[in-house]
Parts: structure tokens; C-alpha cells; sequence
């Protein structure tokens, strides 16, 4: 609710401030009166102004250089300003306090907990945080665009339509599944031919997996090999020679190695160098293995090892892909084979939970069509009291075309009235009377008193050209709706006035040729002088005194 509002150089408010405090039995009904022409309506500029309204430089007081509205409210912690604040990285805890300035020149600031923000986020949170209903206020009641959401709210329909909203999610989901689908196969469709011929060649290369960095490897030795070939020649040959010279050195000092222990030392040494030599000629031997030099064998390696090159290449990727490339084409030809088929499938899925999005609408339509009669009844039975009688409401349904349905169903709701008998159906904004439009939209709100409303509420000329008993109705529904929500109403009612759980005078004051526009509290014997002059007007006499007490005795 709206705890406090500053007002300061607007128009003919020099300074102002009001504090609003809760009725015992909820947030409490205010009223505001006044003479005519003392200010009533600056005070609603000056609230609009802070709520986000368009900033006049005519509003700024003659002779200052900047106007300045604050307003501070107290809401639960689960209210939607609080979520639209955390979305907008601005403090969510404790008071929510708003605040503008307009300088003479057209200049406008807007804050809010001391934050700067846009004018538009501005109106965005003052919409969530008070209505305002009137003749030139085209939101809340009077734009179609929440009838739809009020009026689910008043039928208790979250169940049907949280089922709408999920089968619609589930549908989209389908579908772009599907269609994901299927353009996958329209494009391989379009690469068949690639793909087929891809496929054939990397089955006919055959690839293995580590084959290339083994075909390199053996081609470097063999091309090593090729180099030392001749060395190798050459040296076999040495090693043969001199391995035959020692073989017979040795038998030949065998024979007389008894002859002296030299010689039976110096057998032992030719011994083991034949030894040796036969351990290096058996080396020679295998590394003209390893280093195969074969030209045929070393073609050969290099022809494979060039072939996988080259195709991995030409498909972009390193050759020890190749083996994963053929199986990835491979199966995405064969999922042209199956994809038809998968579509098929998908296509089915989607049209099934079509049909499930159809019948939760379906339902969450006639659950639709109940609750507008239930709202429709509601609302005329407030009519009649409130010198409406003649007048007719209507909730009307209108079927969306498909390309505007969503998760929240297949129509659009909209309020509408025909003020006059045998007159047509035309939406609320049509209605050419504030005093009777602002009934008609109190009568609404009664209704849907059910389905919740911004914290604060402010009525303007709700009751003009009325009074007797349709203004005790008035009241009487005013005080209802304060029961749930704060109400602040603009009155020149005192039947209206003497509901008010709290009330203020707004009054115009002239002081050494300066005017001024004052708003005083009313309490006891004030409160009842002033329902008295608005009995009676400007001489207030003892019958209406009596009155006023008589009114303010029967809240």
C-alpha cells in the first residue's frame, strides 16, 4: 500500500506531505474533499507524475526551478514490483520509494530506492503498484489487454490453464524437433550424391585406425636404409674377410698354444674376439633387415601412405580421422534410408500433442465461457445500486486465429457495456461519463475483488452527479474493496466521505497574493463540520451537522 507521498512545487502545492496508515480490518479507505477548484486534481497530476505519467513542464510551480514527487510503499514479499525490481538489478528489500523531479525546462529524473531509472520502468513499476480509474486512464479496467488474465483470476482457472500452457510447450517442443529433422534431411537430401560418393571411396581406402603413422614410420627406415645400404655392403664383406683370417689364426695357434702360457693367453683373447666379431656380424645382419631397402616394398608404403594423405585432405581432416569420417558418412546415409521413416514418426508426435494442446484448450475455453457468466451475473448485480440500472455488461469471448494462439488458450477476452436499453455492446472506454464510467468500473472491480488488483486503488469523480442512497452504495462498495486493497477516492460525496476510514481536506489558501494548495487531516469534530458543509455547502447549519454525525455514527 501507499504509506507516505511528498509533494513539493507542483502547480499550487508548495509542500505536502500525507502518511497513510492501515484501517483495523485491512488496508483502509481514504478520502480526499475539498471545494471545487481547490487543487483535487493537482494532487492526482502529482501522483501520476511520480507513478510514470508524462512529464509537463506546466506542472512545475510558477517562480521554481524544479517540481519534486515522492512516494513510498510497503509490499509483501511475494508482490510482482518486487520481481520486477530484481529483474532490473534494483534493490527488492524493505519499502519501495519512488521519485520525481521536473525542472522547469521539461527535464525530467526518475528513481526509485535512490536508483536512477527510465521513466518508462518508472510506469512499468506504478502500474504494478497502483490503479487508477477514471475517464482518461486507459489502463487497468479500461485496456483489453488483462481482461483475459482478470478474468481467469476470478474464475479460478490456474489448474486448466497451467495444463494449456504446458501442452503448448510440449507442442512447440514437437514441432521444432520435427523441423530440426527435417532439415537435417533436406540438406543431406541435397548432398546425396556427395555423400554417396564419399561413402564409396573411404570403404574402398579402407582406413585403419594408427595405419598412417605405422606406413610412415617403415617408410622412414626403408628410405634410411636405401642411404645405408652400401655401407652396410661393405662393411658384411670386412667382417667376413677378417673373421675367416682369424678362424684360421686360431686353429693354427691352437696347436702350439702348449708350448708356452703366453700363447695359451693370447688363444683365450682370439677366442673371444671371434666371439665378438660373430656377435657383431649377427647385428649387421638384422639391421639390414630393420632398414629394409626393398624400392618395390619402399613404392609400395609410400603409394598407401600418400593415398591416405591425399583423401583426408581433400575431406579437411588429419588421416587418423578418416576411419571415424567413414563411419560418420556411413551413417548418415544409411539415416536417409531411415530418415523418411523418423519423420514420419516425428510428424506423428507432433500432430499428437497438437491435439493434446486442442483438447486442454478446449477445456480451459469452456472453463472460460463459465466464469464469464458467473462475472457477467456479478457485475449486473452490482448495477442497479449504483444508478446503472438500465446498463448491461458482457464478457465477450472472440476465438484467436491459430497464428495467435498460445499457452494461453485459443480466445480473447474483453469487457463490454451497453449503457442504454437497445444500445450496442462497445468496450468500457467508449462510456462518455467519468462519474459513470467510474461506477461502472467500481461495480467491475467488486466483482473481481477475488481476482486481486494493485495494492493501491484511486477513484476520480466516481460519484459526480449522484447522491442519496446510489452514493451510500458507493461508499458502501468502496469500503468492500478497502477491506483487501487501500482505496484512495476523490469525493464530493458525504455519504461517500463518511466511509473513509481516514480523511483530508484539500483547500485553497491565498496569502499576500500567493496561492497555495493545503491538504489538511481530518479528525473528530473537524472531520464532521467538514461532511457537514458538504451537506449544506457554505453555511453549515445545525440539521446538517447532525446529519454528518448521523453518517459518520453509521460506518
Amino acid at each position: 500500500m501507499l504509506t507516505a507521498l511528498a509533494i513539493q512545487n507542483v502547480v499550487l502545492i508548495e509542500a505536502l506531505a500525507i502518511e497513510f496508515t492501515p484501517s483495523p480490518r485491512g488496508p483502509g479507505l481514504a478520502v480526499l474533499t475539498g471545494e471545487t477548484g481547490a487543487g483535487k486534481s493537482i494532487l492526482l497530476d502529482a501522483l501520476g507524475l511520480v507513478l510514470g505519467s508524462r512529464a509537463d513542464a506546466s506542472l512545475v510551480r510558477a517562480g521554481t526551478d524544479m517540481a519534486r514527487v515522492v512516494a513510498e510503499f510497503s509490499v509483501a514479499a511475494d508482490h510482482p514490483a518486487r520481481a520486477l525490481l530484481a529483474d532490473n538489478d534494483l534493490d527488492a528489500d524493505g519499502a519501495i520509494i519512488l521519485r520525481r523531479q521536473l525542472k522547469a525546462d521539461g527535464g525530467s529524473r526518475a528513481f526509485v530506492n535512490d536508483q536512477p531509472v527510465s521513466a518508462a520502468l518508472l510506469r512499468e513499476l506504478g502500474g504494478c503498484l497502483v490503479e487508477i480509474h477514471g475517464q482518461h486512464d486507459e489502463r487497468g479496467l479500461l485496456s483489453p489487454k488483462g481482461h483475459r488474465a482478470l478474468l481467469d483470476q476470478f474464475g479460478g482457472l490456474s489448474a486448466p490453464l497451467a495444463a494449456t500452457g504446458a501442452a503448448w510447450s510440449a507442442w512447440r517442443e514437437a514441432s521444432a524437433v520435427a523441423e530440426a529433422a527435417r532439415e537435417r534431411l533436406a540438406a543431406d537430401q541435397r548432398d546425396r550424391e556427395w555423400l554417396d560418393h564419399a561413402v564409396a571411396e573411404l570403404e574402398a581406402l579402407d582406413a585403419q585406425p594408427g595405419e598412417e603413422a605405422e606406413l610412415a614410420l617403415a617408410r622412414a627406415a626403408m628410405q634410411k636404409g636405401a642411404r645405408l645400404a652400401d655401407d652396410l655392403t661393405t662393411i658384411s664383406d670386412l667382417f667376413g674377410q677378417g673373421s675367416a683370417a682369424l678362424g684360421q689364426g686360431a686353429r693354427r695357434l691352437d696347436r702350439i698354444s702348449t708350448e708356452h702360457p703366453l700363447l695359451t693367453a693370447a688363444l683365450e683373447a682370439l677366442d673371444r674376439a671371434l666371439v665378438e666379431a660373430g656377435e657383431a656380424e649377427t647385428r649387421l645382419a638384422e639391421a639390414g633387415d630393420a632398414l629394409d631397402a626393398d624400392p618395390a616394398r619402399l613404392e609400395q608404403v609410400e603409394s598407401r601412405l600418400f593415398e591416405l594423405r591425399g583423401v583426408a585432405r581433400k575431406h579437411k581432416v588429419e588421416a587418423e580421422a578418416l576411419p571415424d569420417l567413414a563411419a560418420a558418412l556411413k551413417a548418415r546415409a544409411d539415416a536417409l534410408v531411415a530418415g523418411v521413416e523418423g519423420l514420419v514418426a516425428l510428424d506423428a508426435a507432433v500432430k499428437a500433442a497438437e491435439a493434446a494442446y486442442g483438447r486442454a484448450a478446449v477445456g480451459l475455453s469452456a472453463a472460460r465461457a463459465k466464469a464469464a457468466v458467473r462475472l457477467d451475473a456479478a457485475v449486473a448485480a452490482e448495477l442497479k445500486p449504483l444508478k446503472l440500472d438500465t446498463a448491461r455488461f458482457r464478457t465477450r469471448i472472440t476465438p484467436l486465429p491459430a497464428s495467435e494462439w498460445g499457452p494461453e488458450g485459443q480466445e480473447r477476452a474483453e469487457y463490454e457495456i451497453a449503457t442504454n436499453p437497445g444500445a450496442d455492446f462497445a468496450p468500457l472506454i467508449k462510456i462518455a461519463s467519468g462519474g459513470e464510467l467510474s461506477r461502472f468500473i467500481l461495480a467491475l472491480k467488486v466483482a473481481l475483488a477475488s481476482a486481486g488488483s494493485a495494492g493501491t486503488m484511486i477513484f476520480d469523480e466516481i460519484d459526480r452527479g449522484v447522491g442519496g442512497a446510489v452514493a451510500s452504495a458507493i461508499g458502501d462498495r468502496l469500503a468492500r474493496l478497502a477491506d483487501e486493497a487501500q482505496v484512495l477516492v476523490v469525493t464530493h460525496s458525504p455519504q461517500v466521505a463518511a466511509r473513509g476510514h481516514t480523511q483530508w481536506r484539500i483547500e485553497k489558501t491565498v496569502d499576500a497574493g500567493i496561492t497555495r494548495t493545503r491538504l489538511a487531516q481530518l479528525d473528530g469534530d473537524a472531520r464532521q463540520e467538514e461532511i457537514a458543509r458538504m451537506l449544506s455547502g457554505a453555511d453549515v447549519t445545525p440539521e446538517a451537522r447532525a446529519q454528518a454525525a448521523r453518517l459518520l455514527e453509521g460506518v
